[in-house]
């Protein structure tokens, strides 16, 4: 059975926060996790006045009073208790930081947490690009599996996740995504989707070279298809409903199809290392689906 310990959902009190915190007590509660509710108080920026003649003097902005932490800590409390049914563990935690997603990060492996929960905002303007920047850096620094929640997302029910998908590529990442999203699916009784999407590109190939195109194309698709039926062993079938499709198209725009199409509740991706390119686009597959999905996407790197 799949081990969700602890939760982790930083709350800033707005619209995207409540979603979130709805999903991360459903999954709370399935699972038994201890879910805590964290919210962190970044000190105003405090711009200084240009230096001319002489040096100004530093200025530290006023930290947390006791009473401010425990009105917050109230107020956190109110909203667990206002998810349906919250789950039997849980608690709260008010902490000042200057980078707050540094200091959600720090948080989840000090706990440690088994998954971050945490909101999107509206696709609009620079949320578009960035999801808020909070929830850009968490998705690329935390160790953890991270589940965003988007506005679509519908509140979730007893059982939050009756139909998940999981993209493939036969990759390490991907297939830790697999062993997950099978282990979720086993537990609720859920339909399961896996998906491998092949992106056909132009091939330049000399004239002289002989070269049968669509005999290489079937057997490649063959092949896929082959793979795909080979990560569903007979056993999994008799405790899971999984499917395989073979796609054709841009990654993400067929898994966003699949996902709105056919109502999916959860997207559960697995993404590689953070390199120099991940860093700055969180994965060209992944940051896209993030972004668009109409429903929650966890993603576990490796």
């Amino acid at each position: 059975m799949l081990s969700l310990q602890r939760i982790l959902c930083p709350i800033d009190f707005s619209d995207a926060s409540r979603r979130a915190l709805d999903h991360a007590a459903a999954i709370a509660r399935w699972y038994g996790s201890h879910l805590t509710a964290l919210h962190v108080v970044s000190p105003p920026f405090m711009p200084m006045p240009p230096v001319l003649f002489a040096e100004a003097p530093s200025r530290r902005p006023a930290a947390l009073t006791d009473t401010e932490a425990e009105e917050i800590t109230a107020h956190l409390r109110a909203w667990l208790a206002a998810t349906s049914q919250p789950p039997r563990e849980t608690d709260v935690i008010v902490e000042e930081a200057s980078q707050p997603a540094a200091q959600i990060v720090a948080r989840a492996a000090s706990l440690p947490a088994d998954l971050i929960v945490l909101g999107t905002h509206g696709r609009s303007g620079f949320d578009r690009l960035l999801l808020g920047s909070v929830t850009e850096k968490v998705l690329r620094k935390s160790v953890c599996p991270v589940m965003t929640v988007p506005p679509p997302a519908e509140r979730p029910s007893q059982l939050p996740y009756k139909h998940l998908l999981c993209p493939v590529d036969f990759s390490p990442p991907s297939l830790a995504a697999l062993t997950f999203a099978m282990s979720m699916a086993k537990e609720s009784d859920a339909e399961l989707t896996i998906a491998n999407v092949i992106e056909w590109t132009a091939t330049a190939l000399a004239p002289s070279v002989p070269f049968d195109y669509s005999a290489f194309r079937a057997e490649f698709e063959a092949d896929a298809t082959r793979r795909l039926e080979a990560l569903v062993s007979d056993e999994a079938r008799t405790w899971c409903r999984p499917t395989t499709r073979l796609l054709h198209g841009k990654p993400y725009e067929e898994i966003l199809s699949i996902a709105r199409n056919e109502r999916i509740d959860l997207i559960v991706m697995g993404v590689h290392g953070r390199n120099v390119l991940d860093h700055m686009l969180f994965g060209s597959t992944t940051n896209h689906v993030v972004r668009q999905a109409p429903c929650p996407v966890l993603t576990l790197k490796q």
